[in-house]
């Protein structure tokens, strides 16, 4: 089995679970989007939301993946950079725990959190303070990191720091490592669509997007978002919620339905996927085994709360993924 590398943002999330939108109007936050705020505005959200139900996890889109792949006994790793504190304690026990590698930068910054505000129809808003995650640097990055892996796995949230990516994908392909790229939120995609472009025509195999980030980058709707960026990479996945996702590699077109789940809260819906998707790809299975695989993960994460899920579930998912694997 191939061995994956993330690279990302560290973050403690706070998942919590918020009445009505108009919490996020209060902090003007728009819904279903992921924005940066700083150390001020991330206390004053936490304190403002300190009476609703919370909960506290690892976080970060590449580390949420990793631990998925971490749990179905992958060998997977993890780079990033925390404070430290007792949160960033938190993160790496977190992570280790799954059984994940981890490559963590100290820093005298307070670790980054992601304060999730969960509406009651299961849409997240992120207010997210990177702190530590943000002094994560090319100049860390060496390419003794990279040598026992065999795919990158980055997340687009990184492309705020282009120099960074580019030394992360440099170091894979020297190490010839295929690169997968997730295009991380729609208003990262249009702030930062340039750098977004170039990234993917220079060095992306495998792309991630949901409808939303599809069409921020394309333009177009699904379908024809998939058969754009499908021709600028090797494997191209468009995820459409409830619909399926759609895979294209090549002239090869796969749908895969949804779950039939009741969803709790989409929050790492993405990030799983694309732990199952990737757990397939690294044992070598047909893309749409590996399309099912993502689909697994991800309806079994939007049934709780948080983009984790839950220990007691993970034995019967590992049963279903062998029993998908043997077909």
């Amino acid at each position: 089995m191939k061995q994956i590398l993330g690279i990302g943002n560290a973050l403690v999330d706070v998942m919590t679970i918020i009445p009505d939108d108009s919490v996020l109007e209060k902090f003007g936050l728009p819904r279903g989007s992921m924005q940066l705020v700083d150390g001020d505005k991330s206390l004053l959200i936490k304190q403002g939301t300190s009476a609703y139900k919370r909960t506290l996890s690892s976080g970060g889109s590449a580390a949420n993946t990793i631990h998925g792949l971490a749990m179905l006994k992958a060998n997977a790793g993890f780079i990033g950079s925390v404070g430290k504190d007792e949160t960033g304690d938190f993160f790496e026990k977190d992570m280790k725990s799954a059984g994940a590698t981890t490559i963590l930068f100290r820093r005298n910054s307070v670790t980054g959190t992601a304060v999730a505000l969960i509406s009651p129809d299961s849409e997240r808003t992120f207010a997210t303070h990177l702190g530590a995650a943000i002094e994560l640097g090319q100049n860390d990055l060496k390419k003794e990191h990279f040598k026992p892996y065999n795919i990158l796995y980055l997340e687009g949230y990184l492309i705020n720091d282009k120099s960074l990516v580019e030394k992360a994908c440099i170091l894979a392909k020297e190490n010839d490592m295929e690169i997968a790229l997730d295009l991380a939120s729609f208003n990262v995609v249009e702030a930062k669509l340039d750098d977004f472009k170039d990234i993917l025509h220079k060095y992306v195999d495998i792309v991630f997007a949901n409808e939303e980030e599809a069409r921020a980058f394309t333009g177009l709707d699904p379908e024809m978002a998939l058969n754009e960026l499908g021709h600028q990479c090797h494997v191209a996945i468009v995820k459409a919620g409830k619909e399926g996702s759609l895979i294209m590699r090549g002239d090869e077109f796969i749908k895969v339905e949804s779950l039939p789940v009741i969803s709790k809260d989409t929050t790492g819906a993405g990030d799983l996927y694309a732990a199952g998707f990737l757990y397939g790809y690294a044992n070598d299975l047909p893309l749409e085994k590996c399309g099912v695989l993502g689909t697994l993960l991800a309806g079994n994460v939007i049934e709780t709360v948080g983009a984790k899920i839950s220990d007691a579930k993970w034995e019967n998912i590992r049963n279903q993924v062998l029993a998908i694997i043997e077909e």
